[in-house]
């Protein structure tokens, strides 16, 4: 049954809020302001989802999709968007988080950090199926709210060069003997160091379930080179990735405003969109203002994203953080940038913290947390209050996920005393409803 309804607002999905029949209904395909007739796909007690049939009345920030895949791959789900409306409601969704969750208002918004829309992601974790039905190997995203791998030819948010891979290397895993057995290729796209001229690396890690062939192996190697790519292999866990093509195979990224350079295996974490990475950081320094003398923790650091540029200013860097064998990449990118006497690294989960497993780390002035999206709520909980003669004078809080955010920001303002100096959003995934933020406190 089709019904005709008025989209209100968008919810953290990139999905239009509507009313009917006194229930709440999702739309996907929807936009603010619009008037669209649409067609229940899903009933639950409290709530419909629905897609876009028609639209009868567009918003005037409705723009045409750049990507022919859009509505059907799950990769984007705001290209109908413009800019503006998504930067808009990136915000909203940051400050409706704050005041739902957190019962907390920033006393100021900081302007958003935004950057290239297309060809930004220099991440991205490829899915792999044979499908007899379509017609040979699909290589892509998850169709939207599927766990099928959408038919993808091309995409937009990916560089150029990855783009054009995409049918590439569906010839290539079909000719394959393993390809039924080859699930997922993550891609990770680096600069090379002893490159002056910054010439991008483009690496893909083939996760194999068994081993190739020497049949396999040729056509690997072939593609590598006639591609001008470096493939790496995972037949086991994150710590059994190895170059295989050239075998010695190295890729890196840089922040040259702080003259660091951190190299980094394929699979190691680093930001997707690294034009806007280099932003963040600066953005993250300058509200944290870390001082020559002072000490200043960097929690969840990972290879030492923000822990290497704190130390560049001066200040004594101390980044804290549970995987081992990122701690000792840190570890080895501090040594390398000539920062290991003003950088030091601490194996923890941060997950478990507690008052004194924080004060163990020592007197601190500072503190940058950075948390995956589950965010950081006993470590908030661990921090020194704002009277204590341990308490830090700023904490600047980087966030993906608005609700973990405000639920944090409740405790560091109500159980710990600080305010909630500024908070703003950053566009670190365009076209998508993922929301990256920051947010500062103050004593």
């Amino acid at each position: 049954m089709t019904i005709v309804v008025d989209i209100e607002s968008l919810d953290q999905e990139g999905r239009g809020i509507a009313h009917a029949d006194g229930k709440v209904v999702f739309v996907s395909g929807a936009l603010p302001g619009e008037r669209v007739a649409i067609e229940i796909t899903k009933k639950r007690p409290s709530f419909d989802l629905a897609r876009t049939l028609s639209v009868e009345k567009a918003s005037a920030s409705r723009v045409t999709p750049r990507c022919p895949h859009f509505g059907v791959c799950g990769g984007c789900t705001l290209q109908h968007a413009d800019p503006a409306l998504q930067l808009a409601a990136k915000q909203r969704s940051l400050e409706d988080a704050f005041a739902r969750i957190g019962h907390v208002t920033p006393e100021l918004l900081l302007p958003p950090v935004d950057g290239p829309a297309w060809g930004y992601r220099y991440r991205a974790r490829l899915s792999v199926r044979h499908v007899v039905k379509k017609g040979g190997v699909l290589v892509g995203f998850h169709e939207r709210q599927s766990s099928y791998v959408a038919d993808m030819r091309e995409c937009h948010v990916v560089p150029r060069k990855l783009s054009d891979l995409l049918v590439p290397l569906r010839e290539l895993i079909g000719a394959l003997s393993i390809r039924d057995r080859l699930p997922q290729i993550e891609v990770a796209v680096g600069e090379r160091l002893s490159a002056p001229d910054g010439r991008q690396v483009f690496a893909l890690v083939m996760r194999v379930l068994e081993p190739p062939t020497a049949e396999d192996e040729a056509r690997l190697v072939a593609f590598a080179d006639r591609h001008e790519v470096e493939l790496w292999l995972q037949p086991g866990g994150p710590g059994t990735v190895a170059p295989f093509h050239p075998k010695n195979s190295t890729l890196a990224y840089t922040l040259p405003e702080f003259d660091v350079a951190m190299p980094y295996v394929p699979t190691d974490f680093t930001q997707v969109n690294f034009a806007i990475n280099r932003v963040l950081v600066r953005r993250a320094l300058a509200l944290l203002a870390p001082q020559p003398g002072e000490r200043v923790a960097d929690f969840f650091c990972g290879l030492g994203n923000f822990t290497l540029p704190i130390a560049r200013s001066g200040a004594t860097a101390v980044g804290v953080e549970g995987n081992a064998a990122l701690v000792r990449h840190a570890e080895e990118n501090a040594a390398r940038n000539l920062l290991a006497e003003r950088a030091t690294f601490v194996v923890a989960n941060l997950f478990t913290a507690t008052p004194d497993t924080v004060a163990a780390l020592g007197p601190l002035n500072r503190a940058l947390i950075d948390p995956p999206r589950e965010g950081a709520i006993e470590l908030s909980k661990s921090l020194p209050h704002r009277d204590d003669e341990s308490s830090l004078a700023r904490i600047v809080y980087v966030s993906c996920n608005p609700a973990t955010l405000a639920r944090d920001a409740a405790v560091i303002v109500n159980e710990r005393g600080y305010r909630l100096a500024a908070a703003g959003v950053v566009n670190m995934f365009p076209h998508t409803a993922h929301v990256e933020s920051m947010a500062v406190f103050e004593r």
